[in-house]
């Protein structure tokens, strides 16, 4: 496994034992109020909430968080595979779909003819 997705992977495995311990959820990682499974109505609810708390004016909703999750890598150096791979596509062509290019990623492009 790439050092990057093993970092990742390890991140999100010590930040859900910290909420398991908290939490003590039964079934499922994320439980509702009755222990059922989290809907994604809850879900959406949350980011919501937790978008209006820090005072965000864009419409962000659950899938935003995939699609700048892979924008981030990809400004950050990531190889395209790699990301990927950690998205679970089989194709690096549904990948590129998810990674959008940002005028700061295009600015750091140097011309080749500079160093001429």
């Amino acid at each position: 496994m790439p050092k990057k997705k093993l970092k990742f992977v390890e991140n999100a495995l010590d930040r859900s034992r910290e909420y398991y311990k908290q939490y003590k959820p039964k079934y499922y990682l994320f439980e509702g109020q009755k222990g059922e499974q989290y809907s994604s109505s809850s879900a959406q609810r949350v980011l919501k909430n937790a978008v209006n708390k820090v005072g965000l004016k864009k419409h962000v909703v659950l899938h935003t968080l995939r699609y700048r999750f892979a924008t981030h890598l990809l400004e950050n150096g990531t190889d395209i595979r790699y990301i990927q791979e950690l998205l679970g596509h089989s194709s690096p062509t549904t990948t590129m779909i998810y990674t959008h290019v940002t005028e700061t990623s295009i600015r750091k492009i140097k011309d080749p003819f500079d160093n001429m």
